[in-house]
């Protein structure tokens, strides 16, 4: 079981809180107030794809900026992709995080493979009249962006990468943590068993979070980390600035309402089947399709050589299949490299690609 690249610091969270991060389950609280309405609805678009699935979607930036479908961690789901939205605004980039089959808002798909994956990203791209984009994949969302450079025609992407993607199991399993070779065997051996031990674990996690003491407490927390955010961050440049916890418009049970969407109530709102199937797929030793097969290139990836959850030697046996593959590792793991972002973003996505953009629709808008 991995956690979302993107969602490390509000993992800090449980770490300063003494308080351990479970895999939840629970529909959303009607009680859950939004950030701001404006956030929910662009946080919560869906559409409806050719074989009558829906498929989730949240946009961050601004809706005329370059396209880049985010794809989220494991488990996760569109909203993990908010901390991006300062810096997409200010480099300009529009991006559009979907929701995997049984995650947020989109329909669970029995059976579905990586190769899947790509169909539904070009059925949408097709309808929303995006021509071309960017692909980014954090942690669990790696494979996918891999699965996209195989099988998506190459006019379609301008660039793809991975930012502390998800290991290939093939690269041996020895190197897994124990739990993540535990859940490994477990959904194997029995998906019942394991399904039901989440829903468990989801519950108890649901009910603890929700006690008096523990919601005060996560809202001293989150205000500290946003003070100490706020403090770190002021002399950064507009570009390097995420927005992890919240600025200080928010109430403290807006903020703690966004930190439990995303860690659980959003991934685990159908339920556990998204993730029972996910947690097979990921652990699986084939994503159907041999790594010397993927043609496109660079395929940019991001990763830190401490990264527990995802062991940099995998990583490291994956870009040597490649043959396309460009490698940056920094000092860091799968928790604390998340401020390299702005910095790949802007290595994924340079300025010049950005005013090409901006010319091609303003040549379209002259056009009528």
């Amino acid at each position: 079981m991995q956690v979302a690249g993107i969602r490390s610091r509000y993992a800090t969270v449980f770490t300063k809180s003494n308080l351990r991060l479970a895999k939840p389950y629970r529909a959303m609280s009607s009680s859950s107030s939004p950030s701001s309405s404006s956030y929910r609805d662009s946080e919560s678009q869906t559409f409806t794809l050719p074989d009558g699935r829906t498929l989730g979607y949240a946009e961050y930036g601004p809706s005329n900026g370059y396209p880049l479908f985010y794809f989220h961690g494991f488990p996760s789901s569109r909203i993990e992709a908010f901390p991006l939205d300062k810096v997409a605004h200010h480099r300009r980039i529009r991006v559009i995080a979907l929701d995997r089959p049984g995650f947020g808002l989109s329909t669970f798909q029995p059976h579905r493979q990586f190769l899947d994956w790509p169909k539904d990203v070009a059925a949408f791209a097709q309808a929303k009249g995006v021509e071309k984009f960017s692909v980014l994949g954090a942690s669990g969302g790696g494979p996918y962006a891999i699965a996209c450079a195989k099988a998506l025609p190459r006019h379609m992407m301008t660039s793809v990468g991975v930012f502390a993607g998800g290991p290939p199991w093939v690269a041996g399993r020895q190197h897994m943590p124990w739990f993540s070779r535990f859940s490994e065997r477990l959904v194997n051996f029995s998906p019942t068993i394991f399904a039901g031990l989440a829903r468990v674990i989801v519950s108890v996690f649901d009910w603890f979070v929700n006690l008096g003491p523990i919601k005060r407490r996560l809202d001293r927390v989150l205000e500290n980390l946003r003070q100490k955010e706020q403090e770190k961050e002021k002399d950064k440049p507009e570009g390097e600035k995420l927005g992890m916890v919240g600025n200080e418009e928010y109430t403290a049970e807006q903020r703690r309402d966004r930190l439990l969407r995303l860690l659980y109530r959003e991934p685990f709102v159908q339920g556990v089947a998204g993730f029972v199937h996910e947690t097979k797929l990921l652990s699986d030793k084939s994503w159907g399709f041999e790594f010397e097969e993927v043609r496109y290139g660079p395929i940019r990836i991001w990763h830190g050589a401490k990264d527990y959850n995802a062991p940099i030697q995998m990583i490291r046996y994956m870009v040597d299949k490649l043959p396309n593959a460009v490698l940056t590792e920094f000092d860091g793991s799968h928790f604390t490299i998340a401020n390299h972002i702005p910095g790949a973003l802007l290595e994924l996505i340079p300025e010049e690609e950005i005013k090409r953009h901006e010319e091609e629709m303003a040549e379209k808008s002259r056009n009528g």
